[in-house]
């Protein structure tokens, strides 16, 4: 589905990413682990449009990505979760789902989304009047993934999903992230929590300084003494 080929990306004359390549195929959950700085976000940046890469390729169902500015990546169905969540804080909860599904028009398919998104995140449909700006840091979070979904998006990249959060509400996170993915999304995740983002991966990347140094399945890399040593507190 999504193929990241020889990607180099800079921020003036600083060099993030060095030839990373890594491929998604349709179905999986697939995750970049790796210390901060590493070039995680940068990469989930150069997939969705928000940073061109310098060198290299990025392709999404065969399509080549290089020309297309981002809102356009958004219609060909890749949604980006951002780090940080940046919710519009002064929109209600309902007014930043709707934002989401600006790219549609279909009234009956946004209604039944903005239904699967209460479904999920239950919380959110108690909420739907309240200010974004006024909810945890939990409650945003959600309201971050739920507005992405709004997009009905095939591949969702998900930008450190469990940062600052407390220990339950990054199980209720990575459940719906499962969920999500049974259901049929293909999910790129970013994460520093490496145990509980490898647990659920089919597969793995792990970025230090700007390259992919290790790859795998999630159990492996979980098994391997080098991770575990680097990012598991082993």
């Amino acid at each position: 589905m999504l193929v990241v080929d020889s990607v180099s990306a800079h921020y003036g004359a600083i060099a993030a990413l060095h030839d990373v390549s890594l491929q998604v195929d349709a179905g999986e959950i697939v995750t970049l682990i790796g210390a901060n700085g590493a070039g995680k976000t940068t990469t989930l940046a150069c997939i969705s449009g928000l940073h061109k890469p310098r060198t290299g390729r990025v392709t999404f169902e065969g399509k080549d990505l290089g020309p297309v500015p981002a809102h356009d990546i958004v219609r060909l169905g890749i949604a980006h979760c951002p780090e940080g969540r940046r919710v519009f804080p002064r929109l209600t909860v309902a007014e930043n789902l709707d934002l989401g599904a600006y790219i549609r028009s279909d009234k009956d398919g946004i209604a039944a989304d903005f239904q699967r998104v209460y479904d999920l995140f239950p919380v959110l449909g108690q909420r739907k009047t309240q200010l974004a700006g006024t909810l945890s840091g939990g409650e945003q979070q959600m309201l971050a993934v739920g507005r992405a979904l709004m997009a009905r998006p095939r591949l969702l990249l998900l930008d450190e999903p469990s940062l600052g959060l407390a220990p339950l509400i990054v199980e209720t996170i990575f459940k719906v992230v499962v969920a999500l993915n049974q259901q049929g999304t293909t999910v790129l995740l970013v994460e520093q929590n490496a145990r509980m983002a490898l647990k659920h991966a089919h597969r793995g990347y792990v970025l230090e300084t700007g390259s992919v140094t290790m790859q795998g399945s999630g159990a492996q890399l979980l098994a391997d003494p080098r991770v575990q040593a680097a990012y598991l507190g082993e």
